[in-house]
């Protein structure tokens, strides 16, 4: 097979748990949509990631998105904190005696505090241990997008494709997430990550091809044929277990090591950081599994339909940004004979907002 890569350019914490919601909290603000997008009613494409949530709204040529981190911190509660908050507009709600700061400014004040953010969803569903999860992801999802202009505006939202596990909360997670676009107006319809990949990037080639989108909590692939899934599938190795388990053996936070990841970190082999050591081998391991995967969900396929010409394959997703990750994936690739002829393999020219951009084009369809 024939490759062409291209360069890669690119819970507990020590405070309180938010309690239940008192009959007297005080609404986190929500985006209000502008005058032309009411008055266009444009479809709108979601992400909605472990890591980040992202609404993409536009067309093909101009789109534009917004993204709040998939997070949140409780800080104790006193009318100074809350009005000093208020005053700085910070995404934040009063829920009894606890401040729940949610979104980008989680992070912020994480930093501050010295503490892990808390995460919604774990390995791309609802984290079941954060009974606050859904309503955090509500209202990061109502300031994204706020209510829905006219009653069934169009909606595309991703969900991860099925992992060798089975269900693993895919099924609750995808009717939470569609209840809650429901009650906001929304005609909402889900879109694997793979194949929102495949929207997103693939035009050129008739939406045929495998998109791949390797996310925080899992990476997602699929192939597909004139827009048309054929093999779909997700595993959970991606940036969280390489942050959890490179945490693990050198006794760093997962918080310092993702800071790590996202600063100038290279795939260029074992150096004598013993950090970026460990970062290197769980990101090969986390490789390796997937091209394993894609190779064996291919070969496997009963029905795997007859090409006439190569196929391409794209990357998407904030884990797969490091320099040396795409020529590390090619090589894992030309390990083994390939079940489809590859045209080339390459990077999303905008590997964070890929996923998004998909939902939209499908939206718009």
């Amino acid at each position: 097979m024939r490759f062409t890569p291209l360069n890669n350019n690119d819970r507990d914490n020590d405070l309180p748990l938010a309690g239940p919601p008192s009959p007297e909290s005080e609404p986190m603000k929500e985006n209000s949509l502008t005058t032309e997008e009411k008055d266009a009613n444009q479809p709108i494409g979601l992400d909605v990631g472990t890591s980040r949530i992202v609404a993409a709204r536009g067309g093909d040529k101009n789109c534009r998105y917004e993204a709040q981190l998939n997070a949140f911190i409780t800080l104790p509660y006193s009318k100074l904190a809350q009005n000093l908050l208020t005053r700085e507009d910070v995404f934040h709600e009063v829920f009894d005696n606890q401040i729940v700061v949610a979104g980008n400014d989680a992070h912020k004040f994480a930093e501050v505090f010295h503490v892990e953010t808390r995460r919604p969803m774990l390995q791309g569903v609802l984290n079941a241990r954060e009974p606050h999860g859904i309503h955090v992801i509500r209202r990061i999802i109502t300031r994204l997008i706020g209510k829905a202009s006219s009653e069934g505006r169009r909606l595309f939202y991703s969900v991860p494709a099925a992992s060798e596990g089975g269900d693993q909360g895919i099924a609750y997670h995808n009717a939470t997430i569609k209840q809650i676009l429901i009650e906001l107006g929304y005609e909402a319809h889900p879109i694997e990550e793979g194949l929102a990949v495949v929207f997103g990037e693939m035009c050129s080639s008739n939406y045929t091809g495998i998109g791949i989108s390797c996310g925080s909590g899992m990476c997602n692939a699929c192939l597909a044929v004139l827009s048309v899934p054929v093999v779909s599938f997700s595993i959970p190795k991606a940036g969280d277990y390489i942050d959890s388990h490179a945490a693990a053996v050198t006794g760093e936070v997962a918080t310092r090591l993702r800071t790590e990841k996202e600063h100038g970190f290279r795939l260029n082999g074992l150096s004598t950081d013993r950090v970026k050591n460990a970062l290197t081998i769980y990101y090969q391991e986390v490789i390796e599994t997937l091209a394993y995967t894609l190779r064996a969900k291919l070969s496997s396929a009963e029905r795997l339909p007859k090409f006439d010409r190569p196929v391409p394959v794209v990357l998407s997703g904030g884990t797969a940004m490091p320099k040396g990750f795409l020529d590390q994936f090619i090589a894992a690739l030309r390990t083994q004979d390939f079940p489809v002829k590859i045209l080339e393999v390459r990077m999303s020219d905008d590997p964070l907002n890929s996923t998004a951009k998909g939902a939209l084009m499908a939206a718009t369809c």
